[in-house]
């Protein structure tokens, strides 16, 4: 309930109008960047029936607008080409100036605990080479952070049974202090585009711990699911874990950002839907529809990233290969979509690696080769195709994989084979030196039916693509 309070008495203090003075939607801020070469939409409060002008210092024109019975106003005004800074200018009469604002290329950065880790790391959770990013940051690097949640070091949660129209976040320059407490996954992100597009980044942060994709949708999208209780949305029980209720951080965390002009989304979550893993099969294609309609842009990119390898409930057991296995199909299931393998990241009792480099660039190498059209280099990660079954072998076949894996010359563990009795054993499994091709075989099983890869809650991978990127795990079976 303390927590609860202070979120409501934050949020009053940050949402409260300020007179007559007319007052932009939190996202729209000193800072901040817009997303080039298209129509973004401005918008806030003043009071109702008023006339409302912006003025945009890139192209000098005036853009005009009124608000409704309410105070809310809204406008489009076009961006140009990545550049900057530039000024707004808002006025209802007394003039409010946004300043310092780039143009470039903006994304949505959101999900649970590993979206959320710092580049500082968490309390007693370090971040691999965090200290040296944070150490040479600098303000001029054109790289933004609009970072819910975190106001002067503290955690201000924010969630809502109802949909918000604005929330607490601040955008912040990419200087040391502010690096700290930014997305290392979304930052490294940001990094690499920034560097090999040369525009102007921003980030998006909007995230929670723990969090379940049901949290995360709204209650349009989850209610066709029928099994999903959303009493508590209509009534007046206290919400004592907003991280597993349904529709709270949607309400609070991305309704709020709707309106604002997004290149595409990331997504780093799943951890805490591994009890429902099957049903998660059609959430996360329902959650992702609902976000573009919202948005209203098209089907923009969303890149996701499988779950890394932990012990969880016993590292050989399977609750997380089940989800991984989900995700691989969720890359199928939803358009224009991709996803980062981290079998190489994970550790078997540490649940936040702390590699969230290779994260970060995988997630731009997805960015930089299917959204923005560069060629030469291999972002998506192998996948199962096809078995053939020839003289007591099974050969896998591979999607995303033109040059074949690697390594070769050398056994290859965390296979497992079984016949029609459906009994696994461990099993040996290399890429052939004739064929060029994974085969996978045991002298106890003389007839098999089907194979398994890396199909545990935590495993050490064995099998890549020949530029680096893990295969994701996968089995033949539907067992």
């Amino acid at each position: 309930m303390r927590n609860l309070i202070s979120a409501l008495f934050f949020l009053f203090l940050f949402l409260s109008p300020l007179g007559a003075k007319v007052k932009p939607a939190s996202v729209l801020g000193d800072n901040m960047v817009l997303q080039q070469q298209t129509d973004v939409k401005l918008w806030g409060e003043a009071e109702k029936d008023r006339a409302i002008t912006v003025k945009t210092s890139w192209d000098g024109k005036t853009y005009k607008s009124r608000t409704d019975n309410t105070g809310r106003w809204l406008l489009t005004v076009s961006t140009p080409a990545a550049g900057g800074p530039y000024e707004i200018t808002i006025s209802d009469g007394e003039a409010l100036t946004l300043k310092n604002i780039l143009i470039g290329e903006v994304w949505f950065c959101s999900g649970q605990s590993n979206m959320e880790m710092p580049m500082r790391g968490f309390d007693r959770q370090p971040m691999q080479g965090g200290n040296d990013v944070i150490a040479k940051a600098k303000a001029k690097t054109p790289i933004r952070m609009f970072i819910m949640d975190s106001k002067d070091g503290r955690w201000v949660r924010q969630f809502s049974k109802t949909p918000q129209t604005d929330c607490i976040g601040e955008w912040y320059e990419n200087s040391p202090e502010h690096v700290a407490e930014t997305s290392a996954v979304a930052h490294y992100f940001a990094s690499y585009l920034q560097e090999v597009l040369e525009v102007p980044v921003g980030l998006i942060i909007s995230s929670w711990g723990g969090s379940k994709v049901e949290a995360w949708m709204s209650r349009e999208a989850i209610s066709p699911f029928t099994n999903i209780d959303l009493s508590i949305l209509d009534n007046d029980a206290e919400v004592k874990n907003p991280t597993a209720t349904p529709c709270v951080l949607y309400n609070a965390k991305i309704n709020p950002l709707t309106n604002f002009a997004i290149k595409g989304f990331l997504w780093y979550q799943g951890e805490s839907n591994r009890d429902n893993a099957d049903q998660y099969a059609s959430l996360m294609p329902a959650f992702v529809k609902d976000l573009r309609n919202r948005w209203n842009v098209g089907d923009f990119p969303f890149y996701f990233v499988q779950i890394a390898p932990f012990n969880y409930e016993g590292a050989d057991k399977t609750s997380a290969a089940r989800l991984r296995e989900v995700q691989t199909q969720n890359m199928k299931d939803i358009p224009n979509s991709g996803m980062v393998t981290t079998m190489d990241v994970g550790h078997p009792v540490f649940i936040h690696p702390v590699d969230k480099k290779t994260v970060g660039d995988r997630l731009a190498y997805w960015a930089l080769g299917h959204t923005y059209g560069l060629k030469g280099f291999a972002y998506a990660p192998p996948i199962y195709k096809s078995m053939e079954k020839v003289d007591g072998k099974i050969y896998i076949n591979f999607d995303h994989a033109p040059r074949g894996l690697c390594p070769m010359w050398t056994s290859l563990e965390g296979f497992e084979i079984a016949g029609e009795d459906r009994v696994f054993y461990p099993a040996f499994a290399e890429i052939e030196t004739k064929s060029c091709r994974l085969a996978v075989s045991s002298d106890k099983v003389p007839e098999p039916v089907a194979v398994r890869y890396a199909y545990k809650n935590y495993i050490e991978p064995s099998i890549f693509s020949i530029q680096g990127i893990p295969v994701a795990p996968f089995r033949t079976d539907n067992w």
